[in-house]
Order: structure tokens, then sequence, then C-alpha cells
């Protein structure tokens, strides 16, 4: 079943970092944006309580969200969220619109079903590794899946599922294979305890290179 999630907010008509430190300072809202399709970007104010038990699951995020901004109704997806560099907050969220007649693009979670059965873990002493937890998806709105479900149960030692062993409703098509059959990699395989997996031994290979690590400073604040 899917989760029907639905929002409060206002609109914002005071903008810029002063008026989006001061909401924060509230601490009853959050800022966020809503953009797309032929109406102009909508700076809002989303109540906080509901946002924040929202975000704690993982179907919010391939889901269809209906926001309530002062009566008017809006259906979207959210997009982007900017947080705190220390504090466990949200400095803004970017939502985009959605029409129920036009295909998105989403990025939806993949789930293991059958791992406690799989052949290949069970009987063979196999380890089953899991390469991509989530993949990229278009579809209509009404089609969007909350998460797309792979059954490991009968994969033996050496086995690997690639993107397009992944069993697909209706309407919803997996953006990476668009491209090609060059594109249709690995999403879950069994290996001997003692080899492991390419991508495990390349980042092995990669311990005594030099490493740099993105800053991401400041609050990333918007209007």
């Amino acid at each position: 079943m899917k989760h029907d999630y639905q929002l409060t907010a206002v609109a914002r008509t005071a903008l810029g970092k002063g008026a989006s430190r001061r909401l924060r300072r509230a601490n009853e809202r959050v800022a966020a944006i809503i953009y797309g399709g032929s109406a102009e970007p909508q700076p809002i104010a989303i109540d906080k309580p509901a946002f924040y038990k929202a975000l704690e699951e993982e179907s919010f995020f391939s889901s269809i969200v209906n926001i309530d901004i002062d009566g008017k109704k809006e259906q979207v997806v959210i997009r982007d969220l900017q947080r705190h560099p220390y504090k466990e907050l949200i400095t803004h969220a970017d939502f985009m619109r959605v029409d129920a007649t036009h295909e998105l693009t989403i990025t939806v979670p993949l789930h293991f079903a059958g791992e406690d059965e799989c052949k290949g873990v069970r009987e063979q002493d196999g380890v089953l590794h899991v390469l991509a937890n989530d993949v990229e998806v278009s579809c209509l709105p009404g089609d969007l899946p909350e998460y797309l479900e792979v059954n490991v149960a009968n994969m033996a030692m050496g086995d690997t599922l690639h993107l397009s062993d992944i069993p697909l409703p209706k309407g919803i098509t997996i953006v990476a294979l668009t491209h090609g059959e060059d594109h249709d990699t690995g999403i879950v395989t069994i290996t001997h305890p003692d080899l492991g997996t390419d991508e495990e031994d390349e980042g092995e290979s990669s311990d005594d290179a030099p490493r740099t690590e993105a800053d991401n400073g400041g609050e990333g604040e918007q209007a």
C-alpha cells in the first residue's frame, strides 16, 4: 500500500539569509521552495513536526507528496535537502511539481527479498554482496513505486543479478537501460568468502592513494 504524505505550509514573503535564520530560530517551520511545471517557483515554509516525521521514512523520498499551502494543494516530489553542517537540522528543502500526464525521473530504493532462503548463502556458504541500493526510474506519477523488490532466494554461488533482472511494474522504465546494454550493471552478487567483489578490491587498492575531502561548509541557505 502506498503511503499518503500530507504536509502543511505557508507562503514565504520574507526571503534571504536573515529571514531563513529567523524561521529556524522560531523552530516551527522549515524553509523550502516548490518549482517546476508552468507556475512560478513558490517559496514556502513547511510545518516542521510532520515534515521531520516524514523524513524518517524511506518511502517519503520516492512518493508523491501533497502540500497544502494556505489552502492551495500542490503535488510534488522531494528533490533536495540541505542540512546544517553540525546541527541535526534541515535548513532548506527543494520540491518539484508533478504533472499526472508527464513522466518524471526519480530514484527509488531496491528491496532484496529471500536473503534468509538464498541457496548460495545457506547451502554453499557464499557471501551476498549488494552492489546497488537504489535505481533511477522514469514513469508517470501515478505509476511511481515506493520501491522495487528483487528476490535473491534462487541465487547460487557466482551468480549476479543485473538491472535487467529487476521485475518492473507496468509503466516503469529503468533509465540506465535506455542507454544500451553496456549500462546493465550488477545490483547483487554471491561470491566465495575469500574473493569479495571487484568494487571491494578497487577500494582496498586505493587505500594508499592521497585523499581529499569535499568541504561542504556553510549552511547552504537559499531564498
